[in-house]
């Protein structure tokens, strides 16, 4: 039979322990689909006593994951860490350096030091995989990187986080208040004490940038990513969107324009009867828009200790074979600098909530501010009162038809200098994704 690839993982935690798992009580499907045994020979943790539901009697462990990496006698490195620098980056430097193929999960490593690692795998003979770095069990990577290389792509799209999802599903379901369902996010281990990353649109924007460089064979760029994330979205924001038929999801979309690449990740409105509008909770979907199979979407779970691992063991698989593709697609050295497009009109238009003082003149100052800014109105309706006499205060929905950004947030100051809002207002793009 032929000899075993041996493995080592650096990194035991939910998923680390989940692939430890799969290799040892899928042993005999794995041979038998990779023809080859597969073998967990060395890992390394923080704590070598405790118990992950695996027999790690056998195993080499290591405190340190730089010497797993650079010293280990092994023939594939799985790093399962996390973070952008530090330990994950030294370790998988360590074992590409001495022509060790590495697989990782991790999408902040490679958001910041992606084309630099695929250099050195390049140089160093070896392979780079990254199949469960972006949106979890969904095999988007092997898609675009295999299945579509023979197509253009002009956009990709889709929802890269799970906990932003969630939240803005259970808004809508049941009118349930972002901080409340925050608190529910966190109590399930979907968002973090400090959930920034989540929210904040960070963690879609570093799978963002991963998925640009394989769709336009551009270098990764994460930088130039346009990020808003939901911490302004309303349980009232919902309801109107509702109203008017839209969902609100957080959107990552990257798509070739005639001035470079435009990448952005930011709360939108969605037709509610579009597919990407009907993904809910955790789920995570991606959307390809190719030249020669038009666009295609794929949605499943996008986080998760099992989900993930079967990523990570897919690659594994594949280094098995020895069927493995160039890192970002096509050859490191063929790779085109990113260059950023300018923001363009988003089509569809704008969704607007003010809080306007409920005077006399007020509905036909802000219809004229808009109207100097070239900005032609769908709609304008008022949903609710509050308060009474000079405090009383009307909260507003305005629909605009395609226009500029610039010319919106124009508008909304010179409404603002009249005088006539009681806060910031809410603006959010509308995405007609068909």
């Amino acid at each position: 039979m032929t000899k075993p690839l041996r493995i080592g993982i650096a990194g035991l935690g939910t998923v680390g322990a989940s692939l430890a798992r799969l290799l040892q009580t899928k042993a005999d499907t794995i041979v038998h689909r990779a023809g080859r045994p597969i073998e967990l020979v060395a890992v390394s943790a923080r704590d070598r006593t405790k118990d992950r539901g695996f027999d790690a009697s056998s195993l080499a462990f290591f405190e340190d994951a730089v010497r797993l990496a650079g010293e280990a006698e092994i023939d594939g490195f799985v790093e399962l860490i996390g973070g952008s620098d530090g330990v994950a980056l030294e370790s998988v430097r360590a074992a590409l350096s001495r022509g060790i193929p590495v697989v990782t999960a991790n999408k902040a490593l490679l958001a910041h030091h992606g084309v630099e690692l695929a250099r050195l795998a390049a140089e160093n003979g070896t392979e780079l995989l990254y199949e469960a770095a972006v949106a979890g069990g969904i095999p988007i990577i092997k898609t675009m990187r295999e299945s579509l290389s023979g197509n253009e792509v002009s956009r990709v799209y889709g929802i890269l986080n799970g906990t932003c999802n969630y939240m803005l599903t259970r808004m809508e379901r049941e009118g349930l208040s972002f901080d409340v369902c925050l608190k529910d996010a966190q109590d399930l281990g979907y968002a973090e004490a400090d959930p920034t990353f989540d929210i904040g649109g960070f963690d879609a924007a570093h799978k963002l940038a991963i998925l640009t460089s394989l769709a336009f064979g551009t270098e990764i760029d994460s930088g130039s990513i346009y990020v808003e994330g939901i911490e302004k979205v309303t349980a009232e924001d919902i309801a109107a969107a509702a109203d008017l038929g839209y969902s609100i999801k957080l959107l990552a979309v990257a798509q070739r324009t005639d001035t470079g690449i435009e990448q952005r990740v930011h709360p939108a409105l969605i037709p509610a009867a579009e597919a990407m509008a009907q993904v809910s909770g955790v789920t995570n979907a991606v959307a390809v828009d190719t030249d020669l199979l038009g666009s295609i979407m794929l949605a499943g779970p996008g986080a998760g200790g099992d989900a993930t691992a079967s990523a990570v063991l897919s690659d594994i698989m594949d280094l098995a074979t020895g069927v493995v593709p160039p890192t970002l697609g096509i050859p490191v050295d063929k790779l085109q600098p990113y260059r950023r497009a300018r923001m363009r009109a988003h089509e569809g238009g704008y969704y607007i909530r003010m809080s306007v003082h409920d005077q006399v003149g007020a509905f036909a100052a802000i219809a004229a501010r808009m109207a100097e800014n070239q900005i032609s109105l769908e709609s304008i309706v008022q949903r609710q009162r509050a308060g009474k006499g000079d405090k009383a205060t009307a909260m507003v929905i305005l629909v605009t038809h395609e226009t500029m950004e610039n010319s919106v947030r124009e508008a909304l100051r010179a409404i603002s200098d009249d005088g006539h809002l009681a806060g910031e207002p809410q603006m959010l793009r509308i995405e007609r994704l068909d």
